[in-house]
């Protein structure tokens, strides 16, 4: 298990669709568990739907913020939301504004220097986020501790090890990977965390299909 950091975590994927919401959640209520308060932002959601009223609402930040207990407005937690299913800045583009890595920095500005800061990027670390900019450099803006969630199907060792390279390349720190099962079915005989650990220098680990995330964190000392 690790240590939980002061600063606070970018969670990021070697790719779009790997369950980042799913084991942010996951360790958004492992920390709070512990006793830890969090700040939750995620900046950027794209393919948000309107409610009755026109709101629209953003799935991945509600739930994020459900985990949270909703200790924050969901204007805090997604400034930004966008209807089209697009890379943010495109999203952003078909309404009318540009979207700059500047906006995602001030939306993702903490009210309390005492709570641990917990932001979700948008797709792949090097996904486009805004108009000048990738999450790597959203990332690289706001120095926290990164998580790597990989989809856990054959191929992940070599996404896990692109992303890894990626992030190290940005001098960012590596809290953790997570190989998470997006699918039911899996290869037979496939054990990626098995093949990952002996070429990782990071805490490796493992969440089932829809199952809780095991315990990852120490309590802060």
């Amino acid at each position: 298990m690790i240590d939980i950091t002061k600063s606070g975590y970018f969670i990021t994927g070697s790719d779009t669709d790997v369950g980042k919401t799913y084991i942010g959640c996951e360790l958004i209520r492992q920390m709070r568990q512990l006793g830890t308060a969090i700040e939750v932002r995620k900046p950027a959601e794209s393919g948000c739907i309107p409610d009755e009223t026109g709101q629209l609402i953003a799935a991945d930040a509600t739930k994020l913020s459900a985990a949270n207990k909703a200790a924050e407005s969901m204007s805090r937690v997604a400034a930004n939301r966008f209807k089209a299913a697009l890379a943010p800045h495109r999203a952003a583009r078909l309404e009318g504004r540009k979207l700059l890595i500047a906006d995602l920095i001030d939306a993702c500005s903490r009210d309390d220097d005492d709570k641990l800061l917990f932001v979700e990027g948008a797709g792949g670390f090097y996904s486009p986020i805004a108009e000048d900019g990738l999450n790597a450099d959203l990332a690289s803006c706001l120095q926290l501790s990164t998580i790597i969630v990989v989809n856990d199907r054959v191929g992940a060792v070599n996404q896990a090890l692109l992303t890894i390279q990626a992030v190290e390349s940005r001098y960012l720190p590596i809290a953790a990977v997570i190989l998470n099962r997006v699918e039911a079915e899996h290869e037979k005989g496939m054990d990626n965390v098995a093949d990952l650990v002996p070429h990782c220098t990071y805490p490796v680990f493992h969440c089932d299909y829809q199952q809780v995330l095991p315990p990852i964190f120490h309590a802060s000392r």
